[in-house]
C-alpha cells in the first residue's frame, strides 16, 4: 500500500518490530496477549506474530493503562471492556439513527 509521499506503507509489524516501537521485551508483548484476549495479532505460516495497526493501538492503550497511568492488569481489563461497551452503544445509536432517518424519508414519501 503506497502512502502520499509514495513509500510502501507496512501493513504488518513483527513482534520485535513493536516490541522495539515501546521499549520493552517481546515476552511483556507475548504476556499480554494471554491477559488481554482483545489482543490477536494474527500468525504467518512460520507461526510468527504479525501485528496490524489496529493491533498497535490496543497495544498502545494497554500499555497507557498499566505502565503510564499505573492500572493493575484487572483494572485495565476492566477498563478496555467499558471502553468496548461505549464503543458498540455509540455504533448502535449510530445505526438506529440512520434507521431512523430511513423511515421519516419513508413515512414523507408516503404522505
Amino acid at each position: 500500500m503506497l502512502n502520499r509521499t509514495n513509500t510502501i506503507e507496512k501493513i504488518y509489524f513483527s513482534i520485535g518490530e513493536v516490541a522495539e516501537m515501546f521499549q520493552v521485551n517481546t515476552s511483556l508483548l507475548r504476556f499480554w496477549e494471554k491477559e488481554f484476549p482483545q489482543l490477536h495479532p494474527r500468525k504467518n505460516t512460520r507461526g510468527n506474530r504479525m501485528y496490524s495497526k489496529k493491533d498497535i493501538e490496543l497495544f498502545t492503550h494497554i500499555h497507557e493503562l498499566v505502565r503510564v497511568q499505573g492500572f493493575t492488569l484487572e483494572g485495565a481489563k476492566n477498563a478496555l471492556k467499558k471502553k468496548e461497551a461505549s464503543a458498540d452503544k455509540e455504533v448502535i445509536i449510530q445505526r438506529l439513527q440512520g434507521i431512523r432517518q430511513e423511515l421519516l424519508q419513508l413515512k414523507d414519501a408516503l404522505s
